[in-house]
């Protein structure tokens, strides 16, 4: 496997985005290269101010015990629109996609996922400019069981690499690295996937999912009924990050139904990336 994971010439992004997979393939690259030529490489992980407690704790302790410096980054609403963080000073209450949302005046959702584009990759993308990169390959965590989401090769000014892909990795393999490892992500497994990974109530997760964010973490899941609440009702402008729902009805759902909803099978839809149309 270790061939799939040597660094390609030239500047290379390394994208972590706090999660089991991208720490796995961070890893390996550790492993194929002897480390990271920090004078061209750069590990950046994007906090969008959703992520749990536990992903951030998760990102700083791979940086302590592998020793290696990821670079912490927020958007912010004024030039130079990000700003570098870390893990004392990163947002933990929403403030960089709040502002986002405040700025855009309507929300995201599956058809515009501007916050992905904005807090992630412009903002992984403004920061590597401000260090005079012009040209460079971003390294991103996509396994072969989920090719389908690689995309494209060559973007803006960057092109993609996906060493997972090519590695034939997949959930299983990810799931028993990290099952030897003498640290994890205190976040559920659930067959390979982590429903609280990345933004909590994030609009491409599952129905089930979110509804459990409502049921087991009510003060998380608020945050995003209150962003619905924010955007004035103006014709033309995403009103709820879903069109089937607002985050207030479905937790009036959920309360009028009860637990039997969780424990019956089809109650809730259980496709991602917003796949459910029931």
């Amino acid at each position: 496997m270790r061939e799939h994971f040597v660094l390609p010439p030239g500047k290379v992004q390394i994208s972590f985005s706090g999660g089991r997979t991208s720490a796995f393939m961070l890893y390996q690259i550790l492993e194929a290269n002897g480390g990271i030529p920090e004078e061209r490489c750069e590990v950046i992980f994007c906090n969008t101010g959703r992520e749990m407690p536990q992903t951030l704790d998760f990102v700083a302790e791979a940086g302590r015990r592998w020793g290696v410096a990821i670079t912490w980054l927020e958007w912010r609403p004024a030039k130079p629109l990000f700003e570098v963080v870390g893990y004392q000073g990163a947002s933990r209450n929403g403030e960089p996609f709040e502002a986002l949302i405040e700025k855009r005046r309507y929300l995201p959702n599956q058809a515009q996922r501007f916050c992905t584009e904005e807090l992630k990759v412009l903002t992984a993308k403004r920061y590597l400019r401000s260090l005079g990169w012009d040209r460079w390959t971003n390294c991103i965590g996509i396994r072969a069981d989920e090719a389908h989401r690689a995309g494209g090769g060559k973007q803006d000014r960057w092109e993609r690499w996906h060493p997972l892909v090519a590695a034939g990795v997949t959930k299983r393999v990810v799931s028993e690295f990290w099952r030897r490892q003498p640290f994890d992500l205190q976040l559920p497994n659930v067959n390979g996937s982590c429903w609280l990974g990345n933004c909590d109530g994030c609009f491409l997760k599952s129905e089930a999912s979110l509804a459990a964010l409502i049921r087991d973490f009510p003060d998380r899941a608020a945050w995003w009924e209150q962003m619905e609440a924010k955007i004035p009702p103006t014709r033309g402008r995403a009103l709820t990050f879903s069109k089937r729902y607002s985050r207030r009805e479905l937790r009036e759902f959920i309360e009028r139904q009860g637990d039997w909803l969780f424990s019956t099978e089809g109650a809730l839809c259980q496709a991602s990336d917003g796949e459910c149309v029931i």
